[in-house]
Protein backbone atom coordinates (compact mmCIF):
# COMPACT_ATOMS: atom_id res chain seq x y z
CA UNK A 1 0.00 0.00 0.00
CA UNK A 2 1.54 3.29 -1.15
CA UNK A 3 2.22 5.93 2.03
CA UNK A 4 -0.57 8.42 2.87
CA UNK A 5 1.15 11.87 1.70
CA UNK A 6 0.84 14.07 4.67
CA UNK A 7 1.26 17.99 4.83
CA UNK A 8 1.99 19.88 8.34
CA UNK A 9 1.26 23.63 8.13
CA UNK A 10 2.77 25.44 10.59
CA UNK A 11 6.29 24.26 11.53
CA UNK A 12 7.60 26.63 13.78
CA UNK A 13 5.80 26.18 16.78
CA UNK A 14 5.88 23.42 19.14
CA UNK A 15 3.34 21.43 17.83
CA UNK A 16 4.89 21.66 14.56
CA UNK A 17 7.61 20.18 15.44
CA UNK A 18 6.20 17.18 17.36
CA UNK A 19 4.02 16.36 14.58
CA UNK A 20 7.14 15.81 12.79
CA UNK A 21 9.09 13.99 15.48
CA UNK A 22 6.10 11.49 15.33
CA UNK A 23 5.36 11.54 11.68
CA UNK A 24 9.11 10.77 10.71
CA UNK A 25 8.51 7.16 12.33
CA UNK A 26 5.30 6.72 10.83
CA UNK A 27 5.03 3.41 8.63
CA UNK A 28 2.29 4.24 7.12
CA UNK A 29 2.83 7.95 6.03
CA UNK A 30 5.03 10.04 4.45
CA UNK A 31 5.61 14.12 5.35
CA UNK A 32 5.13 15.78 1.55
CA UNK A 33 5.17 19.22 2.56
CA UNK A 34 5.71 21.73 5.68
CA UNK A 35 4.56 25.58 5.73
CA UNK A 36 6.07 28.18 7.22
CA UNK A 37 5.35 31.43 5.45
CA UNK A 38 7.74 33.11 7.93
CA UNK A 39 10.82 30.81 7.33
CA UNK A 40 9.95 29.45 3.66
CA UNK A 41 13.47 28.29 1.69
CA UNK A 42 14.64 27.52 5.01
CA UNK A 43 15.37 23.85 6.42
CA UNK A 44 13.32 22.52 8.76
CA UNK A 45 16.49 21.40 11.13
CA UNK A 46 17.25 24.96 10.93
CA UNK A 47 14.18 26.19 12.74
CA UNK A 48 14.20 23.02 15.36
CA UNK A 49 17.67 22.15 15.17
CA UNK A 50 17.33 18.84 17.63
CA UNK A 51 15.84 17.53 14.23
CA UNK A 52 19.70 18.26 12.16
CA UNK A 53 19.93 14.99 10.29
CA UNK A 54 16.30 13.96 10.49
CA UNK A 55 14.18 15.78 9.67
CA UNK A 56 15.87 18.34 6.60
CA UNK A 57 12.95 19.15 4.78
CA UNK A 58 12.51 22.40 2.84
CA UNK A 59 10.08 24.44 4.81
CA UNK A 60 7.38 25.90 1.65
CA UNK A 61 4.81 28.48 1.32
CA UNK A 62 1.11 27.51 1.99
CA UNK A 63 0.93 28.79 -1.83
CA UNK A 64 2.29 26.47 -2.96
CA UNK A 65 -0.07 23.46 -1.76
CA UNK A 66 -1.37 22.64 -5.25
CA UNK A 67 1.92 21.80 -6.06
CA UNK A 68 1.63 18.20 -3.66
CA UNK A 69 -1.15 15.44 -3.91
CA UNK A 70 -2.07 15.28 -0.11
CA UNK A 71 -4.21 13.01 1.30
CA UNK A 72 -4.33 14.60 4.95
CA UNK A 73 -2.93 18.11 6.23
CA UNK A 74 -2.46 19.03 9.83
CA UNK A 75 -2.89 22.90 10.95
CA UNK A 76 -0.49 23.93 13.41
CA UNK A 77 -1.54 27.35 13.22
CA UNK A 78 -3.21 29.91 15.56
CA UNK A 79 -6.20 30.25 16.63
CA UNK A 80 -7.85 32.90 13.97
CA UNK A 81 -5.62 31.55 11.85
CA UNK A 82 -6.93 28.05 10.93
CA UNK A 83 -10.37 29.14 10.22
CA UNK A 84 -9.10 31.34 6.74
CA UNK A 85 -7.05 27.62 5.82
CA UNK A 86 -10.26 25.31 6.13
CA UNK A 87 -12.24 27.86 4.51
CA UNK A 88 -9.66 28.94 1.59
CA UNK A 89 -9.29 25.08 0.76
CA UNK A 90 -12.41 23.30 1.83
CA UNK A 91 -13.13 22.22 -1.68
CA UNK A 92 -9.67 20.46 -1.95
CA UNK A 93 -9.64 16.08 -1.55
CA UNK A 94 -7.38 16.37 1.58
CA UNK A 95 -8.74 15.60 4.96
CA UNK A 96 -8.06 18.36 7.82
CA UNK A 97 -6.83 18.13 11.29
CA UNK A 98 -7.16 21.52 12.79
CA UNK A 99 -5.28 21.39 16.27
CA UNK A 100 -6.47 25.21 16.83
CA UNK A 101 -9.72 26.12 18.84
CA UNK A 102 -11.67 27.70 15.64
CA UNK A 103 -13.66 24.70 15.62
CA UNK A 104 -13.89 23.16 18.96
CA UNK A 105 -16.83 24.88 20.44
CA UNK A 106 -20.70 24.31 19.02
CA UNK A 107 -21.60 27.22 17.26
CA UNK A 108 -20.37 30.97 15.88
CA UNK A 109 -21.38 32.84 18.77
CA UNK A 110 -19.80 30.74 21.72
CA UNK A 111 -17.13 31.11 19.85
CA UNK A 112 -16.70 34.82 19.64
CA UNK A 113 -18.05 35.21 22.97
CA UNK A 114 -15.38 33.26 24.47
CA UNK A 115 -12.43 33.74 21.74
CA UNK A 116 -13.13 37.25 20.95
CA UNK A 117 -12.47 36.59 17.51
CA UNK A 118 -14.85 37.05 14.51
CA UNK A 119 -15.55 33.84 13.11
CA UNK A 120 -15.28 33.93 9.17
CA UNK A 121 -16.51 29.84 8.90
CA UNK A 122 -19.02 29.00 10.91
CA UNK A 123 -19.87 26.03 8.44
CA UNK A 124 -16.78 24.54 9.08
CA UNK A 125 -18.12 24.72 12.72
CA UNK A 126 -21.13 22.62 11.85
CA UNK A 127 -19.41 20.00 10.08
CA UNK A 128 -16.25 19.66 12.18
CA UNK A 129 -15.61 16.74 14.23
CA UNK A 130 -14.20 16.68 17.95
CA UNK A 131 -11.24 14.38 18.18
CA UNK A 132 -11.73 12.95 20.86
CA UNK A 133 -10.92 9.23 19.82
CA UNK A 134 -11.98 7.34 23.39
CA UNK A 135 -15.49 9.23 22.87
CA UNK A 136 -16.43 9.57 19.23
CA UNK A 137 -14.14 6.48 17.00
CA UNK A 138 -16.81 6.14 14.69
CA UNK A 139 -17.47 9.65 13.78
CA UNK A 140 -13.71 10.32 13.27
CA UNK A 141 -13.49 7.63 11.24
CA UNK A 142 -15.98 9.24 8.58
CA UNK A 143 -14.93 12.77 9.02
CA UNK A 144 -13.01 14.92 6.66
CA UNK A 145 -12.40 18.24 9.26
CA UNK A 146 -11.40 17.21 12.99
CA UNK A 147 -11.46 19.90 15.54
CA UNK A 148 -8.47 18.03 17.36
CA UNK A 149 -8.95 18.53 21.87
CA UNK A 150 -7.11 21.44 23.58
CA UNK A 151 -4.73 19.94 25.92
CA UNK A 152 -7.12 20.73 29.50
CA UNK A 153 -10.14 19.83 28.10
CA UNK A 154 -8.22 16.07 27.41
CA UNK A 155 -7.67 15.72 30.66
CA UNK A 156 -10.86 16.81 32.36
CA UNK A 157 -13.27 15.32 29.65
CA UNK A 158 -11.32 11.70 29.80
CA UNK A 159 -11.54 11.77 33.64
CA UNK A 160 -15.32 12.91 33.69
CA UNK A 161 -16.82 11.25 30.68
CA UNK A 162 -17.34 8.08 32.85
CA UNK A 163 -19.32 9.45 35.68
CA UNK A 164 -21.56 11.52 33.45
CA UNK A 165 -22.51 8.77 30.91
CA UNK A 166 -23.55 7.07 33.86
CA UNK A 167 -25.20 9.93 35.56
CA UNK A 168 -23.18 8.76 38.87
CA UNK A 169 -22.41 13.10 39.92
CA UNK A 170 -24.27 16.10 40.49
CA UNK A 171 -24.06 18.16 37.00
CA UNK A 172 -23.95 21.65 38.61
CA UNK A 173 -20.57 21.93 40.68
CA UNK A 174 -17.69 19.84 39.27
CA UNK A 175 -14.41 21.62 40.29
CA UNK A 176 -11.70 20.77 37.35
CA UNK A 177 -8.45 22.17 38.92
CA UNK A 178 -5.29 21.87 36.31
CA UNK A 179 -1.42 22.64 36.39
CA UNK A 180 0.21 22.68 33.17
CA UNK A 181 3.95 23.48 31.88
CA UNK A 182 4.97 26.44 29.95
CA UNK A 183 5.12 24.80 26.86
CA UNK A 184 1.19 25.53 26.68
CA UNK A 185 1.74 28.63 26.33
CA UNK A 186 3.30 28.12 23.16
CA UNK A 187 7.33 28.99 21.47
CA UNK A 188 7.42 32.45 21.32
CA UNK A 189 8.36 34.43 24.47
CA UNK A 190 5.83 35.84 26.59
CA UNK A 191 6.35 37.55 29.97
CA UNK A 192 3.90 34.16 31.78
CA UNK A 193 6.99 32.41 30.00
CA UNK A 194 9.99 34.26 30.82
CA UNK A 195 12.88 32.51 32.89
CA UNK A 196 12.39 35.07 35.74
CA UNK A 197 8.41 34.70 35.72
CA UNK A 198 8.22 30.82 36.00
CA UNK A 199 11.52 29.46 37.98
CA UNK A 200 10.70 28.63 41.46
CA UNK A 201 6.96 30.01 40.94
CA UNK A 202 3.53 28.75 40.75
CA UNK A 203 0.11 30.40 40.17
CA UNK A 204 -3.05 30.32 39.07
CA UNK A 205 -4.08 32.07 35.63
CA UNK A 206 -7.66 32.65 33.56
CA UNK A 207 -9.83 31.98 36.90
CA UNK A 208 -13.19 32.09 35.51
CA UNK A 209 -13.04 32.67 31.90
CA UNK A 210 -10.28 30.61 30.35
CA UNK A 211 -11.67 29.56 27.14
CA UNK A 212 -11.04 26.07 27.21
CA UNK A 213 -13.70 26.33 30.20
CA UNK A 214 -16.85 26.23 27.28
CA UNK A 215 -14.54 23.37 25.52
CA UNK A 216 -14.55 21.37 28.27
CA UNK A 217 -18.34 22.31 28.94
CA UNK A 218 -19.84 21.57 25.89
CA UNK A 219 -18.53 18.00 25.69
CA UNK A 220 -19.53 16.74 28.76
CA UNK A 221 -23.06 18.81 27.83
CA UNK A 222 -23.45 15.75 25.41
CA UNK A 223 -21.65 13.20 27.66
CA UNK A 224 -24.27 13.26 29.66
CA UNK A 225 -27.28 14.15 28.06
CA UNK A 226 -27.91 17.54 30.49
CA UNK A 227 -26.27 21.19 30.98
CA UNK A 228 -22.80 20.60 32.78
CA UNK A 229 -21.43 23.58 34.72
CA UNK A 230 -17.71 23.72 35.26
CA UNK A 231 -15.28 25.54 37.38
CA UNK A 232 -11.78 24.99 35.56
CA UNK A 233 -8.40 26.83 37.12
CA UNK A 234 -5.30 26.65 35.07
CA UNK A 235 -2.38 26.93 36.69
CA UNK A 236 1.04 27.66 35.83
CA UNK A 237 3.97 24.63 36.72
CA UNK A 238 7.59 25.42 36.85
CA UNK A 239 8.17 22.71 34.34
CA UNK A 240 8.40 22.32 30.14
CA UNK A 241 5.63 20.13 29.63
CA UNK A 242 2.55 17.80 31.19
CA UNK A 243 -0.87 18.47 32.46
CA UNK A 244 -2.02 17.30 36.34
CA UNK A 245 -5.67 17.61 36.34
CA UNK A 246 -7.39 16.97 39.69
CA UNK A 247 -11.45 16.67 39.55
CA UNK A 248 -13.42 16.68 42.21
CA UNK A 249 -17.38 15.81 41.79
CA UNK A 250 -20.20 14.91 43.96
CA UNK A 251 -21.88 11.70 43.12
CA UNK A 252 -26.04 11.60 43.06
CA UNK A 253 -26.20 7.85 44.81
CA UNK A 254 -24.64 5.67 46.97
CA UNK A 255 -21.04 4.76 45.35
CA UNK A 256 -18.16 2.68 46.81
CA UNK A 257 -14.54 2.52 45.20
CA UNK A 258 -14.66 -1.14 43.42
CA UNK A 259 -18.10 -0.30 41.48
CA UNK A 260 -16.60 2.99 40.22
CA UNK A 261 -13.15 1.48 39.41
CA UNK A 262 -15.16 -1.00 37.23
CA UNK A 263 -17.14 1.57 35.94
CA UNK A 264 -13.65 3.17 34.25
CA UNK A 265 -12.42 0.13 33.08
CA UNK A 266 -15.48 -0.96 31.30
CA UNK A 267 -16.08 2.70 29.33
CA UNK A 268 -12.13 2.27 28.39
CA UNK A 269 -11.57 -0.75 27.43
CA UNK A 270 -11.31 -0.15 23.87
CA UNK A 271 -9.30 2.96 24.40
CA UNK A 272 -5.58 1.95 24.04
CA UNK A 273 -3.97 5.35 25.20
CA UNK A 274 -5.51 5.46 28.61
CA UNK A 275 -4.43 3.69 31.06
CA UNK A 276 -5.97 3.10 34.66
CA UNK A 277 -3.53 3.68 37.39
CA UNK A 278 -3.42 2.19 40.74
CA UNK A 279 -2.25 5.35 42.77
CA UNK A 280 -2.34 8.90 41.63
CA UNK A 281 -0.02 9.40 38.50
CA UNK A 282 2.52 12.09 37.62
CA UNK A 283 2.85 13.91 34.71
CA UNK A 284 6.45 12.19 34.45
CA UNK A 285 4.58 9.09 34.18
CA UNK A 286 3.51 10.07 30.53
CA UNK A 287 6.27 11.98 29.25
CA UNK A 288 6.71 11.87 25.68
CA UNK A 289 4.05 9.82 24.83
CA UNK A 290 0.32 9.38 23.98
CA UNK A 291 -1.06 7.83 27.08
CA UNK A 292 -3.36 9.68 29.16
CA UNK A 293 -3.24 8.19 32.63
CA UNK A 294 -6.42 8.04 34.84
CA UNK A 295 -6.70 7.74 38.75
CA UNK A 296 -9.91 7.39 40.56
CA UNK A 297 -11.56 7.27 44.09
CA UNK A 298 -13.67 8.13 46.00
CA UNK A 299 -13.36 9.38 49.80
CA UNK A 300 -16.61 8.82 52.16
CA UNK A 301 -15.65 11.58 54.38
CA UNK A 302 -16.30 14.19 52.33
CA UNK A 303 -18.70 12.48 49.64
CA UNK A 304 -16.79 13.32 47.50
CA UNK A 305 -15.19 11.09 43.65
CA UNK A 306 -11.90 12.35 42.88
CA UNK A 307 -9.84 11.59 39.39
CA UNK A 308 -6.40 12.42 38.70
CA UNK A 309 -5.84 12.98 34.57
CA UNK A 310 -2.60 13.26 33.12
CA UNK A 311 -1.49 13.83 30.04
CA UNK A 312 1.81 14.98 28.08
CA UNK A 313 0.53 18.43 26.58
CA UNK A 314 2.38 18.31 23.73
CA UNK A 315 1.65 14.67 22.93
CA UNK A 316 -1.89 13.69 23.67
CA UNK A 317 -2.70 17.20 24.31
CA UNK A 318 -2.06 18.29 20.92
CA UNK A 319 0.36 16.42 18.23
CA UNK A 320 0.12 12.82 19.49
CA UNK A 321 -3.91 12.99 19.18
CA UNK A 322 -4.12 14.25 15.98
CA UNK A 323 -2.03 11.52 14.97
CA UNK A 324 -4.28 8.53 16.62
CA UNK A 325 -7.27 10.99 14.84
CA UNK A 326 -5.31 10.64 11.69
CA UNK A 327 -4.79 7.06 12.09
CA UNK A 328 -8.66 6.19 12.55
CA UNK A 329 -9.69 8.87 9.62
CA UNK A 330 -7.37 6.44 7.33
CA UNK A 331 -8.34 3.24 8.85
CA UNK A 332 -4.58 2.37 9.73
CA UNK A 333 -3.98 0.95 13.08
CA UNK A 334 -5.25 3.64 15.90
CA UNK A 335 -1.76 3.25 17.85
CA UNK A 336 0.40 2.72 14.78
CA UNK A 337 3.20 5.38 14.82
CA UNK A 338 2.26 6.12 18.54
CA UNK A 339 4.37 3.33 20.28
CA UNK A 340 5.87 5.54 22.55
CA UNK A 341 7.62 4.17 26.58
CA UNK A 342 7.32 7.35 28.58
CA UNK A 343 10.49 9.14 29.92
CA UNK A 344 11.15 8.44 33.26
CA UNK A 345 13.59 10.26 35.25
Amino acid sequence: MDKKKIGIIGATGYTGSELVRILTNHPEVEIAMITSESRAGDLFSDVHPFLQGIADQKLVSINDIDDYELDLVFLALPHGVSMDFVKRFKDKKFKIIDLSGDFRLSSKEIYEAWYKINHIYPEGIKNAIFGSPELYYNKIKEANLIANPGCFPTTAILGLAPLLEANLIETDRIIVDSKTGVTGAGIKAKNVNLYSNVNDNFKAYGLKNHRHTIEIQGILDQVSGKETLIQFTPHLLPVDRGILTTIYARPTEKIDEISLKKLYASFYANAPFVRLRKEAPAIKDVRGTNYCDLFVTYDERTNMVIAVSVIDNLIKGAAGQAIQNMNIMFGLDETSGLNLIPLNP
